[in-house]
């Protein structure tokens, strides 16, 4: 670090803070990177790294017609309409451009349709009629390694291992920030440290219903996720949104890791509630899953039988033959000989939970689910062969539940310029934020796979390069800039 002011400091080293300092090294802006942790990558680096998006060459090679306002209008209408329509709009314009974006500087991801979040090409990203799942080589370690490059090759500078102490503010705008207690002054400041889901305290403040998983629950968020981004709020009186919205995954009970290390529970089961009866497509896109399964007014369980579990594959650490068995034995998973006596042990009437699974085996010849279409699901991940029938006991029920907590969607208001505004919605001036720091586009409803990670990159892109004009000695204020446009 030198004593010299930068044009722009970034606070966070994964995909929005990468993005952010990217884009403002593009325009010309001389960038310092703060990342609290020992490497770069943040919760992209961890994630698959889809990304979802609208109008893309992607979509184009595969013949699907596709645009920003379709995009905009599903997503409002997933989210129920709460989020603010411009801040959204604008995402949704710049997500597809930012996409581009990312293959020109090296990310491939090949027009071939793909069947799930680990094959690269289009997928189901949701509920979305029109794909828009798209999937890297290499995963989010793939995009953070080609951002990496490109930080290198525009000259930003990176200091590891440095947790940002506070902001500097001097006559309500933001100069710079305190690191290992030096003040280092900056003409514009881009946050993007991450949520706060490795901060319990903070979970029960801003996201308590994660909470209701009990013992159950388990993160996966990046270590630096420990909600800097508020704190650095209080110093300059920011406005917080998305109070109570975040993203639980619905798991096994006894899960400790997403399903690429925990293993996946056996296609031939089925979901049932406290009165024993179906009430979901048990492969639903999680953009709806959880909210499927909090509607419910009692617990859930997953209902398979011995040829299920004696099929589940090995290499993983949960969903195996043997740690069902152990479950079993321990008494936390349920087992028993026959329906009637698993219901008994269900607390579900005998009569409903055998009616249950004799549907669900009746329809399995014809390969069509009338009830909740699931066969359409699971085609679209590409399986071709019908589920087994639930008939070789004995059987099996496993508790399931919202318990993996992936982010948290609570954070520094911001609006279509990605620039920080107080509580009276102005923009903070000299001060802007990205991915789960930056609130507003992360909803009520989580629209799929690659929500987060595009919302990172996408409005890190817009943060990056706002911030560098607003270094500019021409730029006064945020507010007088112009929604990005690539």
């Amino acid at each position: 670090m030198t004593d010299d002011t930068w044009d722009v400091i970034v606070i966070g080293g994964g995909g929005a803070g990468l993005a952010a300092a990217v884009t403002a090294a593009e325009q010309g802006a001389s960038v310092l990177l703060f990342e609290s942790e020992t490497e770069l990558g943040g919760s992209t680096q961890l994630s698959a790294g889809l990304f979802t998006a609208a109008g893309t060459s992607v979509q184009r090679g595969l013949g699907i017609e596709d645009s920003a306002e379709k995009f905009f209008q599903h997503y409002m209408d997933l989210n129920q309409w709460m989020l603010q329509p411009g801040l959204i709009r604008t995402f949704c314009e710049n997500a597809g451009p930012t996409l581009e974006w990312l293959i020109e500087l090296g990310v491939q991801i090949p027009a071939r349709e793909s069947a799930n979040a680990h094959m690269p090409g289009l997928c189901q990203a949701g509920v979305e009629d029109v794909w828009r799942g798209h999937v890297p080589k290499d995963q989010g370690y793939g995009l953070v390694q080609v951002l990496d490059k490109a930080r290198r090759r525009h000259g930003v500078e990176v200091v590891l291992g440095t947790r940002v102490q506070k902001l500097l503010v001097e006559d309500g705008r933001v100069v710079g920030v305190v690191a290992d207690d030096l003040d280092v002054p900056a003409h514009a400041v881009v946050v993007a440290s991450g949520g706060f889901a490795q901060d319990p305290e903070l979970v029960d403040r801003y996201y308590p219903v994660a909470n209701n998983a009990g013992e159950s629950l388990f993160v996966v968020a990046a270590p630096g996720s420990r909600g800097d981004h508020l704190a650095f709020g209080r110093d300059v009186d920011a406005a917080v949104t998305g109070d109570g919205w975040g993203l639980m995954l619905p798991t096994a009970y006894f899960q400790r890791y997403h399903h690429w290390q925990s293993g996946f529970p056996p296609k031939s089961r089925i979901h049932v509630n406290r009165h024993g009866r179906r009430f979901m497509d048990e492969d639903a896109s999680y953009a709806v899953s959880t909210g499927i399964i909090e509607a419910q007014d009692g617990p859930v369980w997953a209902i398979f039988d011995e040829r299920a579990r004696l099929g589940l594959p090995s290499g993983y650490t949960d969903w195996i033959p043997d740690r069902i068995a152990e479950e079993a034995d321990a008494g936390r998973t349920l087992r028993a000989g026959t329906l009637a006596e698993l219901a008994a042990l269900l607390e579900v009437p005998a009569d409903v939970l055998t009616v249950t699974v004799e549907r669900w085996n009746a329809q399995l010849p014809a390969g069509t689910d009338d009830d909740f279409l699931r066969h359409r699901t699971l085609a679209n991940k590409g399986s071709t062969a019908a589920p087994d029938p639930i008939a070789h006991g004995p059987f099996y029920a496993v508790r399931v539940l919202p318990a993996e907590l992936v982010c948290t969607h609570a954070g520094l208001e911001i609006d279509s310029n990605a620039a920080v505004v107080d509580r009276t919605g102005c923009p903070i001036p000299g001060l802007f934020a990205a991915g789960e720091a930056g609130a507003g586009i992360l909803g009520l409803r989580y629209v799929g796979g690659g929500n987060a990670v595009a919302n990172a990159l996408t409005m890190g892109r817009i943060a990056g390069r706002n911030a560098a004009r607003a270094s500019r000695p021409s730029s006064t204020h945020p507010s007088a800039l112009t929604s990005a446009r690539p």
